[in-house]
């Protein structure tokens, strides 16, 4: 039951960072591409490797690592909201958008969590 609690808050703040995030890079860069998407998934992927590789080198209680990789990072990463967001470029006709949004989630995210790992095995 506790880390049930401990996802709930981490998913509490992962969903209020989200939505922050989106909002200030729509400020920023406008609507006409996903970057809010496209932020928090690559923000989230880097996270996720410092997590796992805290994890892995025993920093992380199971019940921190629940609250924050399955919770904050649950709610903060948005695979739904990138599949969404692509196929509406898409149905827009906006091929090279949408072929841009899969490349830059999928390459950058992949990397961020490298080096999110790399950061923290590095200092061991």
């Amino acid at each position: 039951m506790t880390n049930i609690l401990f996802v709930a808050l981490g998913g509490s703040i992962g969903a209020v960072l989200r939505y922050l995030i989106s909002l200030f890079m729509i400020q920023v860069f406008g609507s006409s591409f996903p970057f809010g998407t496209l932020m928090v998934n690559v923000l989230g992927s880097f996270l996720m490797g410092m997590v796992y590789a805290l994890g892995q080198l025993s920093h992380l209680s199971p019940e921190l690592k629940s609250m924050i990789g399955v919770g904050l990072l649950g709610a903060l990463t948005t695979f739904s909201t990138f599949s969404n967001d692509t196929l509406l470029l898409m149905q827009q006709g906006l091929w090279f958008k949408s072929i841009l949004n899969v490349l830059l989630n999928v390459i950058l995210c992949i990397f961020m969590v490298y080096l999110g790992q790399q950061l923290i095995f590095s200092r061991v």
